[in-house]
């Protein structure tokens, strides 16, 4: 009698850890990471930021799905870019051809609404302009989801 007892304590402590499982699983779905192989939209962002974002996710090897349409989406990427040249007393004085770039982007669940994720940048010198915001973005969101 006591093995069947034994037997028994030990199903009823897998369907308990199975049961947990399940539950984390579900706590880390609305935690809000961006899943690996998610299908993300990229919204429009002035000066055509959306674009640089789509080719640095590209670049970066981002493990994401970029769809065209938001009705094909898990995922909306949003944001704002701000794209300052140098004046001529900095190119003059400094030296400095480089431009001064701000982006920030949010990354939300298009069903709940949530923002799953959020990051800026601030370059005072930026080689590359849009496209080195673009792919600072990206790599930080690629280093997110791998996480």
């Amino acid at each position: 009698m006591s093995h069947g007892k034994s037997v028994v304590s030990v199903l009823i402590i897998l369907v308990l850890g199975a049961a947990l499982a399940a539950q984390e699983t579900k706590k880390a779905a609305a935690s809000g990471k961006v899943p690996s192989g998610a299908k993300v939209f990229v919204a429009p962002i002035v000066d055509g930021f959306d674009t640089f974002l789509k080719d640095a996710i590209t670049k970066k090897k981002v493990p994401v799905e970029v769809v065209a349409s938001r009705d094909q989406a898990e995922y909306e990427i949003t944001g704002t870019s701000e794209s300052q040249k140098a004046s001529t007393a900095k190119k003059l004085i400094m030296g400095n051809w480089h431009s001064h770039e701000e982006a920030s982007i949010n990354v939300s669940n298009i069903k709940s609404g949530e923002v799953v994720w959020a990051y800026s940048v601030h370059q005072e010198a930026s080689t590359h302009g849009k496209r080195s915001s673009a792919e600072s973005c990206a790599k930080h969101l690629k280093d997110a989801i791998e996480k």
